[in-house]
């Protein structure tokens, strides 16, 4: 007889069939329940491990036994009866293990979901979350309006940004910042799955009702492993009592997560509340970053100075407005500066330790006088006052890497994604430091999450295309420049990826264009696309020109991958030296990041 129908024989084909659907059933079952059991992972990994050992031994016994209607024997021919039974079962086994599977991708995981922008299996391939759930960990959502008026919802929201800011101040807790826990608003997931994208143990969810002076906060703590509820309450109270609501949900919240304060719990900048609540109108106006909302923030500033000219938060929100009014256009640079720098100053007479208004004044240093030591002072004691405030830590990779401090930088990078993983900012400023650094497969995949997050993301189709340009990839390289949405960056992009294709005349064309066009806001640009064009001396005469305008794209030439043609120029370092960025000058600036 064959080995195959010796095998049939003695039953070893079923017992395999049976012993793999068995297998997969069991795994199945405990993949789909033990995260709703709140059992670790690690005994799914175990269970895998059991079965494929125990395999190869239920195959022998297979071989050396048979069952038959008398009991078990050795090596009995089995009858056709006795087969039956052992068919039936497998049937059995393979309908349970679909019906499991169907029920554990349909019911389980709460339907697909791979409508919404984000979805877990591409947030986790694109490095956004992993299976580890650290237990000081927790993520703020946007609380629910309940109000009658629907543009209330600036309060609801402010009440959730205020709370997340209060929690972050908690160095041993991992708070997910603002902009990875608000992209969620509106969307429809479960909170395990939401817990799952962002990589926490916990939620913070509630809703907020006010009517006139009233106002009525519903909170609750959600562990999301178990997806059971911790602690909830509901506080009514009157308005002038919001800071100490804020104060008790921030302090119970750190109670129950067990987690070990070096000082007190962090409390609310108390002020009039009529103050505060044009406070959370301005901010709410401001976070939605255009020219209109960024003016209306503004007026909205005034007044709660108006009403409370101490405080500290609005001036230093003020600051940030004008600075964003310069990139909208609306303001010169002279102007937004020194309306910016007056006001964070005011803040800093008002609190000392007003760490937004330290990097507001980092930023002035770097983008207007374009000095990097003083910058990175400033920001360096922003870093101190607030480790993991997302918005100093993103100047935070820009100081570095602009100060060629590359391991830095992409050190800061990462630490910042996993308190900001669905914020494309986060992984735009790294995915900089990566091309920087050479490590170019790190850079295109850092761009490409941040496409992904955000498709009109500016400039980072470009720095994918440069990144490919740089691998030797022109043809790659130019259809990424062809979708970069930033007019001024697209010309740019086709000016050297055309260049590298040997395609000249569109290539001079396009520089062309963007001289014509963009000459004064894009004056150290040009040159850089001078300097890979080989066209040195106009690349110089271009540098000269960024000088003269006060182009702040100077103080990151020293390492933009676009001037490598014209290094050994004699005329470089004195370029760099003139600009302050020669190797001596920027190792000299301090610049020491140390993370909790």
């Amino acid at each position: 007889m064959s080995l195959y129908g010796e095998l049939k024989r003695r039953n070893v084909i079923r017992v395999a069939v049976v012993y793999l659907v068995g297998g997969w059933l069991l795994t199945l079952l405990a993949a789909v329940t033990f995260p709703y059991l709140g059992v670790s992972d690690w005994w799914t990994h175990f269970l895998v491990i059991v079965l494929a050992l125990g395999f190869l031994p239920t195959m022998v016994v297979a071989w050396l036994f048979v069952i038959t209607p008398g009991g078990v024997i050795r090596d009995t021919p089995i009858t056709q009866s006795s087969a039956k039974p052992l068919d039936v079962f497998i049937m059995a086994l393979v309908i349970a293990a679909l019906s499991l599977f169907l029920a554990g991708h349909f019911w389980f995981a709460g339907g697909p979901i791979e409508s919404n922008s984000v979805t877990q299996d591409r947030v986790a391939a694109n490095g956004l979350a992993t299976t580890q759930y650290p237990a000081h960990s927790i993520a703020v959502l946007p609380f629910v309006n309940m109000s009658d008026d629907a543009s209330n919802e600036y309060f609801s929201d402010g009440i959730s940004e205020e709370l997340l800011n209060l929690l972050a101040r908690v160095h041993k807790l991992r708070v997910i910042s603002r902009s990875s826990a608000f992209s969620f608003k509106g969307k429809d997931l479960d909170i395990p799955t939401i817990a799952a994208q962002l990589n926490v143990a916990h939620v913070l969810e509630g809703s907020v009702r006010r009517a006139g002076d009233r106002v009525r906060i519903t909170v609750q703590l959600i562990d999301a492993r178990s997806d059971t509820h911790l602690w909830s309450e509901t506080f009514d109270r009157e308005l002038d009592d919001i800071f100490a609501i804020q104060d008790e949900i921030a302090s119970t919240v750190v109670e129950q997560l067990k987690v070990t304060l070096l000082g007190e719990s962090p409390t609310s900048e108390e002020v009039d509340p009529a103050a505060y609540m044009l406070y959370l109108q301005a901010r709410h106006l401001g976070n939605r970053g255009t020219a209109t909302t960024t003016e209306q923030s503004i007026a909205l500033y005034q007044q709660a100075l108006a009403v409370e000219p101490r405080y500290a938060s609005a001036w230093s929100g003020l600051a940030n407005s004008y600075l964003n009014l310069y990139l909208h256009g609306q303001l010169s640079r002279e102007e937004s500066t020194h309306l910016a720098r007056e006001a964070s100053q005011r803040a800093l007479e008002l609190d000392a330790d007003h760490a937004p208004a330290y990097a507001h004044l980092s930023r002035i240093e770097l983008t207007y006088d374009r000095d990097l030591a003083v910058a990175a002072q400033h920001l360096q004691h922003a870093l101190k006052l607030e480790p993991t405030n997302p918005e100093i830590l993103h100047r935070a990779i820009v100081m570095a890497y602009r100060l060629g401090r590359m391991d830095d930088a992409i050190r800061i990078g990462k630490y910042t994604i996993e308190r900001d993983p669905a914020n494309p900012e986060s992984h735009y400023y790294i995915g900089f430091a990566y091309l920087w650094a050479g490590q170019l497969d790190e850079a295109l995949s850092a761009f490409g999450t941040t496409l992904m997050l955000s498709p009109e993301y500016t400039s980072a189709h470009y720095r994918r295309g440069v990144a490919l340009l740089l691998k030797g990839q022109p043809e790659a390289a130019l259809e990424e420049m062809l979708q970069e949405k930033h007019a001024a960056k697209q010309l740019e992009g086709r000016a050297i990826a055309y260049h590298a294709l040997g395609e000249d005349g569109k290539s001079t064309e396009a520089l062309r264009e963007l001289i014509e066009k963009y000459e004064f806001n894009s004056a150290y640009n040009i040159a850089y696309v001078l300097a890979y064009l080989g066209e040195n001396d106009r690349a110089f005469e271009w540098l000269a020109k960024a000088a003269e305008y006060r182009d702040s794209g100077l103080t990151q030439m020293a390492h933009q991958p676009e001037f490598a043609n014209i290094h050994d120029d004699p005329r470089w370092l004195p370029a760099l030296e003139s600009a302050g960025v020669a190797p001596d000058q920027l190792a000299a600036i301090g610049f020491n990041v140390s993370l909790p």
